[in-house]
């Protein structure tokens, strides 16, 4: 029984000091001790002790003037670690690279983790608007064509198990039913690529394709991302969108060849 309490007790200590760390990466740049314990539900004084002992971790730091806490660069080199050792990243990382350099567009691969998507790696080209997409950051499936992509390896049900309807809205142009995706999805799987014009975010549109391994499992997607008028489903230059939806399918057929899909 001592044995199982002091399991029990380390295992809570480990997951309270997580949810500090993702309470601080909640968008905000620096938090007071009490902003933590608001978005951890810890008490003040269990949060400043966790802060502390991460403080002299190099997980945290804190500001000498305002004394207010931010995450510490000592968590960069454990990130990058993981980050450069998945192989999809490996993969992809020079072929979206080239991929925004040609296009002048922003250029992303991501990987589903439960219900919602995570960018592995983001370039952006001169044509792209100012992106805050990062490296670990996630996005709703639903509302991405590079979500769309990752739902493609999902049934109608398995989908909707995943995610309970109604689907969140982001914008007025949000897919927000499950019939609706379902055609959509369907419309993936026959073309190769998904089309996705300001569901998530006003002014903005992305193309994206899936990415698959050995075993023909689609493990990833890599989308190109910029303005509605050269992406969305509606634009007058139909030739360019035509020519940047080659360019995505040829990228994610390159990856996937690097992960050993025939």
């Amino acid at each position: 029984m001592a044995t199982r309490a002091t399991d029990a007790g380390t295992n809570q200590s480990v997951e309270r000091a997580v949810s500090v760390l993702r309470a601080l990466d909640s968008g905000r740049a620096e938090l007071r001790v009490s902003d933590v314990a608001e978005l951890t539900g810890l008490g003040s004084s269990t949060t400043s002790r966790l802060l502390s002992t991460l403080e002299r971790l190099d997980m945290v730091e804190r500001d000498p003037v305002s004394n207010l806490y931010r995450l510490s660069l000592g968590i960069l080199p454990l990130a990058a670690t993981a980050t450069n050792r998945h192989p999809v990243h490996r993969a992809a990382r020079m072929v979206l690279q080239d991929l925004a350099t040609r296009t002048g567009l922003g250029a992303n691969v991501a990987i589903r983790r439960d219900t919602e998507l995570m960018f592995l790696c983001n370039f952006e080209g001169t044509r792209a608007p100012k992106s805050y997409t990062q490296a670990g950051h996630t996005a709703p499936l639903h509302a991405t064509s590079i979500g769309k992509c990752l739902l493609t390896g999902l049934t109608p049900k398995e989908r909707r198990t995943l995610l309970p309807e109604p689907l969140a809205a982001h914008t007025d142009y949000t897919t927000t039913s499950h019939d609706l995706l379902d055609a959509e999805i369907d419309t993936v799987r026959r073309t190769g690529y998904a089309v996705e014009a300001e569901e998530r975010a006003l002014g903005r549109a992305s193309l994206a394709a899936p990415v698959r391994d050995s075993s023909g499992d689609v493990v990833a997607a890599i989308s190109l991302w910029g303005p509605t008028s050269l992406l969305g489903g509606h634009t007058e230059e139909e030739g360019q969108r035509l020519a940047l939806t080659r360019e995505v399918i040829e990228a994610a057929d390159a990856i996937s060849q690097a992960l050993g899909a025939v």
